[in-house]
């Protein structure tokens, strides 16, 4: 979700919302966001996906289980904005510090372990348990302290960051299909959370200032708030689609660099729907961040992978022959 820094959503008449006019610059953290997430990516991009963590709770190649991983998803993503609606209206602001620093530290500390393990993997002379585990702890430290203790700077920097880490970790260790119902069903449920369910309210609380209440979830940059969750899954996105196209052994591998492009084809997407996305913003005051950079990117990345790419890539074979 997107909104203007500290302004009353559902009051467009009060000149506030005039504030906001799109700059180019606000892509920057969205960019900057999806970019470290594949250098992350590029660590990790010679494993094979049976070797990632299971994230999602059904497996199996039933049509019916992406489907079911999508309502996980959304049920969790639902869940966790309730609770958290529920807390800032009884103002229980010591237990969403609470829960918000220890589920920022459990994401630091598994991110770091699962990266390390990959990276120290590649020298062995500091592949040891006790260098892996030193150094998540040292990594994890430096987060914490950035997200809670450094000022609004460091916070952006260590939620952009995390926010396309943890994307490309999930599009990883989720099969495509999963993942392209999960960012699909999460696309349509932003739209409801952020107008008629717990996101909006979150937004309109603390005197429109309720997004600000949970740092670490959400950045600010210049005059807008914007909710990691949309980072994680537009890294998720390209990630996906980075694995599956040119990914170690994958059914839809067209290996490097035709590989690539779908993934990069996907950026695109997802900017240009950002850019709507802030355009929107200028007219409505909040606006969900995932549905158009979602819609766009997957369209976008999905089209030339599985249509263009495999056309141009057999004429060019029918050609040389």
């Amino acid at each position: 979700m997107t909104q203007p820094t500290g302004q009353q959503p559902q009051k467009p008449q009060t000149k506030q919302l005039d504030r906001f006019k799109f700059e180019v610059i606000y892509l920057v953290p969205i960019l900057a966001s999806i970019m470290f997430g594949l250098a992350c990516a590029y660590l990790i991009l010679p494993q094979p996906q049976s070797s990632a963590p299971p994230v999602t709770p059904i497996s199996g190649n039933s049509p019916s289980v992406p489907v079911g991983n999508a309502l996980y998803f959304v049920i969790l993503v639902a869940g966790a904005a309730v609770v958290m609606y529920l807390l800032l209206k009884r103002r229980s602001h010591r237990i969403i510090k609470g829960l918000i620093v220890s589920a920022m530290t459990a994401a630091s500390m598994l991110l770091s372990l699962f990266y390390l393990n990959i990276l120290l993997s590649y020298v062995p002379v500091l592949n040891d348990l006790i260098v892996l585990a030193g150094l998540s702890i040292i990594i994890t430290v430096l987060f914490d302290l950035a997200i809670f203790r450094l000022g609004s700077v460091a916070r952006n920097i260590a939620v952009v960051a995390v926010g396309g880490a943890l994307g490309i970790f999930f599009g990883f260790a989720i099969p495509l299909w999963s993942a392209i119902l999960i960012l699909v069903f999460l696309a349509v449920y932003d739209v409801f959370a952020v107008y008629k369910g717990p996101v909006g309210k979150i937004a309109e609380s603390q005197d429109g200032r309720g997004l600000e209440q949970l740092q670490g979830l959400s950045y600010s940059f210049r005059d807008i708030d914007m909710g990691l969750g949309d980072l994680v899954f537009y890294s998720m996105l390209t990630g996906s689609l980075l694995f599956f196209f040119a990914g170690s052994g994958q059914p839809g591998q067209l290996g490097l660099p035709l590989g690539v492009i779908p993934c990069a084809v996907s950026i695109v997407g997802i900017m240009v729907g950002s850019v709507v996305t802030f355009f929107m913003l200028e007219r409505k005051g909040i606006f969900p961040g995932l549905p158009f950079p979602i819609a766009l990117g997957l369209a976008a990345g999905l089209i030339t992978g599985f249509v263009l790419l495999p056309v141009f890539h057999a004429s060019i074979i029918s050609f040389l022959l």
